[in-house]
């Protein structure tokens, strides 16, 4: 049976839950709560895990804060033996618009640390992620207060629709392909 491993970015407690740098946690809460699994806190992460379309996915929400995800992602994928394009990374993004979807094969950090972290522990860029735009809505010298500030009210009621739609993106990953995810989804 064919493996994934999606980790979500973002970091452990609760004064983080609701900003716009923990997006990817909230999006992978999203596909659990919609395959009805919960997480189990585990080595470097929390982890839930589901069968679908005869493909298992495997949910990694890494409990190393977000500068140090790489660890997490690489002890996952060499437990669960997941090849490097069987992962999917789900993060923000400040350069794209708000809600924006945009997965990708490959690519910088983009001065994401997280990013960073993975691809320095990886030893490549060849992976794939999700980024998800959070907007660059803040003033010169403010990206930190920005990322770890929470969704404005605006921001709060249309992560209602895409929510559900990023959930899919992370099933279309699986079943689909990168390819077909990629045409579907990016952009929109």
């Amino acid at each position: 049976m064919k493996k994934f491993l999606i980790i979500g970015l973002g970091n452990i407690g609760d004064k983080y839950t609701n900003t716009r740098h923990n997006i990817g946690f909230k999006i992978i809460d999203e596909v659990a709560e919609e395959h009805n699994v919960a997480f189990t806190t585990e080595k470097l992460g929390d982890i839930a895990s589901f069968r679908f379309k005869g493909r298992t996915f495997i949910l990694l929400k890494p409990n190393t804060f977000m500068n140090l995800s790489g660890k997490a992602v690489k002890y996952w994928m060499q437990k669960e033996n997941v090849a490097i394009d069987n992962i999917l990374v789900v993060t923000d993004d400040l350069n794209i618009d708000f809600g924006t979807i945009r997965v990708k094969a490959k690519g910088s950090d983009g001065g994401h640390n997280g990013l960073k972290d993975i691809q320095e522990k990886l030893g490549t860029t060849k992976y794939p992620r999700f980024r998800f735009g959070v907007g660059a809505n803040y003033s010169k010298g403010r990206q930190v207060d920005y990322v770890l500030g929470e969704w404005n009210k605006d921001e709060n009621s249309q992560l209602i629709e895409r929510l559900p739609t990023s959930a899919k993106v992370i099933t279309s990953f699986g079943t689909a392909g990168l390819a077909n995810t990629m045409n579907t989804f990016n952009g929109k």
